[in-house]
C-alpha cells in the first residue's frame, strides 16, 4: 500500500478532534482502549474498513467489532433487547462485546460483519477512546493496531514500530493496561451464548443474569471475531476465474468488463473489498449460478480470493 506520513496526536481536545476528522475522511487512526491500541476506521465506510485489512496484512475478512461511545449509540445499529440492556448497564464501558442482529437502516459496511446479519459491538472504557468515539459520534471498526500475527500493541511506540507510514495517525495516550481481548456474548438467538472468553469473566456475567451461559458448540455457525472464518455460502453454485458467464449464470466482474455487478470497474482492490459481500448477497437473491471474474492475488486481492474460494467450496 502507498506510504503516508503518520501523525502522532496528543490526547488533547485538538488531537481528538483531528483524529475524528481523519476518521470522517475515511482514514485509519490508531487509538487506545483499556486493553490495547485499536486500528480504527469509520465502520460505515467500506473502503476505509478495507484499508484496515490492507494495513495489517490481515489474510482474510473476519468480522470486526464496532466500537461506540454509549449503549444509546449501539441501539442505532443493532436490535436491542432486555438482556443487552441488562449486560450493558452492568458492564459498559468495559471489555464486553455483544453480538446482536443488525437493525434496518444500520449503515454498517458488510465488510465489518463479514457478510453476516449480526454485529459485534462494544463501549470501551478508556477515556481517550471514549472521547474520540463521542467526537465522531459514529461506529468505529477496530482490531488491534499491529501487523497481522504480531504482538498486540499497548503503547503508541508499538503501533509506530508496526504501522508507521501505513496509517494516517496515532492518538497517543501512553500505555494501556495490558489485558485480554473483550469477552463476546451472542444475543442473536434464543440462548445467551459465550462466543469468546475474554477480559470479563463468564462467572460475572452469569451472576448478573442469574443463569448459566450456553457454551458455543464447535459446529455452531460462526458469528464473531475470534472464531474461525465464517463460511459464506450462496444458495447457487459459484464459479471462479471466469472470463465470461456461462449460460444461465450471473457475472460478478472486476475491471472493465461487461457484467451484472462489478466489484470495481477501475480495478481498485479496496473498492472491490468494500463491495464484495453486498454484491454477493444481491446476486444470490436472484437465485442463479454466479460466475466471478479473476481478481489479482496481491494485496487485498489475497483476502478477496480467500472469501471467494470459501463461497465456491463444494458443500452438501
Amino acid at each position: 500500500m502507498p506510504q503516508q506520513s503518520t501523525e502522532i496526536l496528543a490526547a488533547t481536545a485538538g488531537g481528538i478532534a483531528r483524529a475524528a476528522q481523519l476518521l470522517r475522511e475515511g482514514r485509519l487512526v490508531s487509538f487506545p482502549t483499556e486493553t490495547v491500541y485499536g486500528l480504527g476506521a469509520d465502520a460505515r465506510q467500506g473502503e476505509a474498513v478495507a484499508a484496515i485489512y490492507e494495513a495489517k496484512g490481515r489474510p482474510s475478512f473476519n468480522p470486526l467489532i464496532a466500537h461506540v461511545h454509549s449503549a444509546g449509540a449501539a441501539r442505532r445499529y443493532v436490535q436491542w433487547n432486555d438482556v443487552a440492556e441488562q449486560l450493558a448497564a452492568a458492564f459498559w464501558p468495559g471489555p464486553l462485546t455483544l453480538v446482536l442482529p443488525l437493525r434496518e437502516g444500520h449503515g454498517i459496511s458488510p465488510l465489518v460483519t463479514a457478510g453476516l446479519d449480526t454485529l459485534g459491538i462494544r463501549v470501551p472504557a478508556h477515556p481517550t477512546g471514549q472521547a474520540l468515539l463521542s467526537e465522531l459520534d459514529g461506529p468505529v471498526a477496530a482490531p488491534s493496531a499491529n501487523p497481522s500475527g504480531k504482538i498486540s500493541p499497548t503503547t503508541a511506540a508499538h503501533v509506530i514500530a508496526g504501522l508507521d507510514g501505513r496509517i494516517a495517525a496515532i492518538l497517543d495516550d501512553g500505555a494501556c493496561g495490558v489485558g485480554l481481548e473483550s469477552t463476546i456474548i451472542g444475543l442473536a438467538g434464543p440462548e445467551v451464548m459465550l462466543l469468546r472468553p475474554g477480559g470479563l469473566a463468564a462467572e460475572e456475567i452469569e451472576t448478573v443474569l442469574g443463569r448459566k451461559l450456553v457454551q458455543r458448540d464447535a459446529h455452531d455457525p460462526l458469528t464473531a471475531p475470534g472464531q474461525l472464518l465464517s463460511h459464506y455460502a450462496p444458495g447457487a453454485p459459484v464459479r471462479l476465474n471466469a472470463e465470461a458467464p456461462g449460460e444461465g449464470e450471473l457475472f460478478l466482474g472486476f475491471g472493465p468488463v461487461e457484467c451484472d455487478l462489478n466489484l470495481s470497474e477501475s480495478g481498485d482492490l479496496a473498492e472491490a473489498a468494500a463491495n464484495l459481500f453486498g454484491h454477493l448477497h444481491r446476486l444470490d437473491a436472484l437465485g442463479r449460478p454466479i460466475a466471478v471474474a479473476p481478481v489479482p492475488e496481491h494485496g487485498l486481492g489475497e483476502a478477496i480470493n480467500d472469501r471467494l474460494h470459501r463461497a465456491a467450496a463444494p458443500r452438501d
